[in-house]
């Protein structure tokens, strides 16, 4: 019983990984363009960041210091939506519990 149940969860693991790697090749040279674009982004908002920390705001009046708070804000949520993270997709999490169950 469990050589099936094994031998059933590897043939569905290969039955979606192998058309993965067959259209893998295609899509890296947008991903690194993309990578290479949100990166510049980023560094422009980082710099921004550091000329806003490092300004003399005892001079400004309260409309001004209120403006640059608006706008730390919105560079802190544009990073926040830049920086990406770990997602997967719901058959994968559901592949993973299965062989963690059979596994332990």
């Amino acid at each position: 019983m469990k050589k099936q149940t094994l031998g059933i969860v590897v043939g569905l693991f290969l039955f979606i990984t192998l058309p993965l790697q067959s259209s893998a090749e295609t899509t890296t040279d947008k991903i690194d363009d993309e990578k290479k674009i949100e990166s510049a982004e980023v560094k422009l908002l980082l710099t921004r960041l550091d000329e806003i920390r490092n300004m003399d705001k005892s001079d400004m009046s309260s409309s001004e210091k209120k403006e640059l708070r608006k706008e730390v804000r919105s560079i802190k949520r544009e990073l926040k939506a830049a920086g990406g993270g770990i997602y997967l997709s719901a058959g994968a999490l559901i592949i993973i519990v299965l062989l963690l169950i059979i596994l332990l």
